[in-house]
């Protein structure tokens, strides 16, 4: 009858804490799995806007040389050596909203890890 007790009584204090502790330790890693796949997908984003950027600004370059000669020559002979200025203030209202748009797309949340970040501030309200 003693050994029916003590199979059928609640664990006590320290198996209690050894089941948080195991919990814990197992919640943790989830979160540390969840982290480590979330940054490789940032990485792979961040690795194609990286990727982008290189190409477009390539792109751009020869394509930004080919328009700059062909206005110069064209525009040369109304307008002499003012359209030098002139086209240094479009490229530079050109650079200037190039720079809002990456910021923006920075901005968009493609680096962020969102789910994580989500899931850790749940667990930190659920432990407060």
């Amino acid at each position: 009858m003693a050994q029916a007790d003590e199979l059928t009584r609640p664990p006590g204090l320290i198996a209690s804490l050894g089941n948080i502790a195991r919990n814990s330790i197992g919640l943790l890693l989830t979160r540390l799995e969840l982290a480590a796949l979330e940054l490789s997908q940032v990485r792979n984003h961040l690795m194609h806007l990286v990727l982008a950027f290189a190409l477009a600004v390539v792109a751009g370059c020869f394509a930004l040389a080919y328009a700059t000669v062909t206005i110069a020559y064209l525009a040369w002979d109304a307008l002499g050596w003012t359209i030098l200025p002139i086209m240094t203030g479009v490229f530079l209202l050109l650079a200037i909203g190039l720079m809002v748009y990456a910021r923006g797309l920075i901005r968009g949340g493609k680096l962020g890890m969102p789910a994580t970040m989500a899931e850790l501030k749940s667990d930190r309200d659920m432990l407060l």
